[in-house]
């Protein structure tokens, strides 16, 4: 028994080849499919599918000889199969898959028009020669017979011959075959080369014309034939058989030239439609030229350009309207990427700033006391209480910082019930005893009605306590002492008047509102917008004289906005400043 080849031989049993060396290629035969899994050894090569698969020599747990290995995905080389069943593309057709589109579609059009019409006329001109043919055929039985008794009494009476393209030949019983023809036809057509038949064999095929070959002629042709018996109608018997020809050249003639007919019409078909496949093509595509251009201008830098939209019911229009919604979010996320490495530029810058100022007087104070210029106790009191308070100043700051830090991180805070009254309670204690010439009330919202004695909220008590302490301390700094204070609390709806500057989403629909009015000189309506920003002052010099870092109510906006809330400022009636902070309601 010899074993059978590879697997491109259909039908041979395959046996498993012999173990091949080390470092070599190897495969690995499956018993029952004939598949073989072809790998190479990684030891030399290096290759990103680690080890081969069917080594040299079996180990324990190896599979069995003449069973295949299963192969790593990615492995196996170009036949093997890959994960989840996706199709590697072949050779013979990656060449087709680096033609631009544009040529792809016109070739397809192309193909698959010369293929149509190559097709029908294929179909034309099998139709047509099957019905010229019938036409012989149907010639053939009506004339055989009266063709071949007038030829037989013309060659027999009078010795003449057939002058017409028919050719007859007669076969009599016991006597040689008597061929009628014209000579012309002969010296074109040749005669046919009519096969000796039995009587069963003429009396089967009677009156059925067949087609035979031509011996001779300037051009060899073919015959369509039809044979029957002839005798005399007087006894009935059969005398011989007679066989009556007609050639088919001229319809072979007829079918060349209206394959010719045929073929010129779909080569000019085919290249009209070529042309206007690419006009179509080239149009259809100009929107994705576009959506080229304008792709190539945005990875240039111009994130503003835009697709031009299409009919939204179209596949070009579809992926318009989806570029163009992609292309908006991204020009939004960049600008909100440089929006936000700007602030963060402008808040290390100002912090820088602000630093520098209580390290410099730290450093020139510890300068004095090295050179020896305080020389009495006094001014090493004064000096060292001067470098605390840059110090305390400069703590603060940094707290500050970290503050923010952290809100900007998003880190999760404390949902707890509080009653937001006895926090501003608290607060209005802490500012009047900062400053006990200030009047400090808590009210309601509305003018003359009397502070709620409870407004449950829920958030991070350190958080809100640390709200009103900046906006208490805001009152403190920034306004003549005595100047009275108003912390105002109640319910409402969220959305602040108009012309206000607002930090934060605005919450539910009826939300728990926190007031601080005062009714010191207020912040001029084109400052009070920036308010907000970190280390913005309305009045730089007096802030930093008083210790203020321009940070207190940056922090106030990011622990609202942490606790889904909103903060506002307006001018108090009458003159002065009100900070508005909107938190949900505690359900």
């Amino acid at each position: 028994m010899t074993a059978g080849p590879d697997r491109t031989t259909a039908g041979a049993r395959p046996v498993p080849p012999p173990p091949p060396p080390s470092g070599s290629r190897a495969t690995a035969t499956d018993s029952a499919t004939g598949r073989q899994a072809e790998s190479a050894s990684g030891s030399a090569s290096g290759s990103a599918s680690g080890a081969a698969v069917g080594t040299a020599t079996s180990g324990p747990g190896d599979p069995p000889p003449g069973v295949a290995s299963a192969a790593a995905p990615g492995d196996g080389g170009p036949t093997a199969e890959r994960p989840y069943g996706r199709p590697v593309p072949t050779q013979g057709w990656g060449w087709f898959a680096r033609v631009p589109l544009r040529a792809r579609l016109v070739a397809i059009t192309v193909l698959l028009l010369a293929a149509g019409l190559g097709l029908a006329s294929a179909v034309t001109t099998t139709v047509v020669s099957s019905y010229l043919v019938d036409q012989v055929d149907a010639q053939l039985e009506r004339s055989a017979e009266s063709v071949a008794n007038i030829t037989l009494n013309e060659r027999i009476g009078a010795g003449s011959q057939l002058p017409s393209d028919y050719f007859v030949l007669v076969r009599p019983k016991g006597g040689d075959e008597i061929p009628l023809r014209w000579p012309q036809t002969v010296n074109l057509y040749g005669v046919p080369n009519i096969p000796a038949m039995s009587d069963p064999e003429v009396q089967a095929s009677q009156q059925v014309p067949f087609t035979v070959d031509s011996e001779g002629g300037v051009e060899p042709a073919q015959w369509r034939v039809v044979s029957f018996f002839y005798g005399s109608n007087l006894t009935s018997e059969r005398e011989g058989t007679a066989f009556v020809a007609l050639p088919l050249t001229g319809i072979h003639e007829t079918v060349k030239v209206l394959g010719r007919a045929l073929a010129l019409s779909a080569l000019g078909i085919a290249l009209v439609g070529g042309a206007i496949a690419y006009l179509a093509v080239h149009r259809a595509l100009r929107p994705l030229r576009e959506i080229e251009e304008t792709a190539a201008d945005i990875a240039a830098g111009d994130l503003s350009r835009r697709v031009r939209p299409a009919p939204p019911t179209t596949e070009v229009g579809s992926l318009a309207a989806s570029l163009n919604a992609m292309l908006s979010q991204i020009e939004e996320a960049f600008a909100v990427q440089e929006a936000s490495e700007e602030r963060m530029r402008r808040f290390v810058s100002d912090a820088s700033h602000e630093l520098r100022t209580p390290l410099a007087t730290i450093r020139g104070y510890g300068e004095l006391y090295r050179m020896g210029a305080l020389d009495t106790p006094d001014k090493v009191d004064d000096t060292m209480g001067r470098i605390e308070d840059s110090a305390n100043r400069m703590g603060t700051l940094v707290n500050d910082l970290l503050a923010l830090a952290r809100l900007d991180e998003g880190r999760p805070l404390r949902h707890d019930p509080l009653d937001l009254v006895a926090l501003a309670r608290d607060s209005a204690q802490d500012l009047h005893a900062l400053d006990p010439s200030r009047d400090v009330r808590l009210v309601g919202l509305a003018p003359g009605a009397g502070a709620p004695q409870e407004l449950q909220v829920v958030g991070d008590e350190d958080r809100l306590r640390q709200v009103l302490a900046n906006l208490v301390g805001n009152v403190a700094r920034h306004t003549p002492a005595g100047t009275p204070v108003e912390i105002a609390l109640g319910v409402a709806r969220p959305s602040p008047p108009p012309g206000d500057a607002a930090q934060g989403a605005p919450p539910g629909d009826e939300v728990a509102v926190l007031e601080v009015r005062d009714h010191g000189p207020g912040v001029p309506g084109e400052q009070r917008e920036r308010v907000f920003e970190r280390f913005y002052r309305a009045d730089s010099s007096r802030n930093r004289a008083s210790g203020g870092s321009g940070l207190g109510l940056a922090i106030v906006a990011a622990i609202v906005g942490a606790h889904r809330g909103r903060v506002s400022v307006r001018e108090t009636t009458g003159g002065g400043l009100t900070v508005r902070v909107d938190l949900p309601r505690a359900s």
